[in-house]
């Protein structure tokens, strides 16, 4: 085995317009899980009102996850998502500087990054998560998803894979698939 216990973590991007970014996330947990690592998935705009494929089997699978949002930006008022932005960048940031995970994933936080409806750079600042991640534990890799990944993200980013869409259902009139989409 391939074993390099004492490599710096990483930091991995999936974003782009393309679907499969959290797909993507949701493989490397259950590689990282496989191999014995601690993992972490906060996701930072589905909500726990719904029910969704990756949760019921990461809860089978023992692999924490945490739905800290409350849904699309168009089904609750600002104020809402900006509390709930608020509560999961706290939770978030708790956890990264914490050295319990040796892999965290921050689902759709550069969806929630990249928001323009409304502020957010006071909720969840963009310049506090850049900090974060360079102060989290060395050893410990995050992968953040999302579209519309921020260009200082970017640039700090192990790998950035972006996602692009060459032809997709939805286009058809397909709507949002039951055990694809969630």
């Amino acid at each position: 085995m391939n074993q390099q216990p004492n490599k710096r973590g990483l930091l991995l991007v999936y974003t782009g317009d393309g679907k499969g970014k959290t797909t993507a996330a949701l493989g490397l947990a259950v590689r990282a899980t496989g191999r014995g690592k601690k993992v972490l998935m906060i996701q930072f705009i589905k909500s726990p009102d719904r029910t969704y494929g990756e949760k019921i089997m990461f809860d089978r699978m023992g692999i924490e996850i945490l739905q800290k949002g409350i849904g699309f930006t168009w089904t609750k008022t600002p104020e809402e998502h900006r509390a709930a932005l608020a509560v999961a960048w706290r939770f978030a940031k708790e956890k990264l500087l914490d050295d319990t995970y040796d892999l965290i994933i921050l689902d759709e936080i550069n969806n929630a990054l990249a928001i323009d409806k409304f502020p957010i750079d006071d909720v969840l600042p963009l310049a506090d998560v850049l900090e974060t991640l360079k102060n989290r534990p060395a050893n410990m890799h995050v992968a953040i998803t999302g579209r519309s990944a921020k260009q200082e993200i970017i640039e700090l980013a192990d790998l950035v894979t972006e996602m692009k869409p060459i032809k997709h259902y939805y286009d058809e009139g397909i709507p949002a698939v039951l055990g694809v989409e969630f």
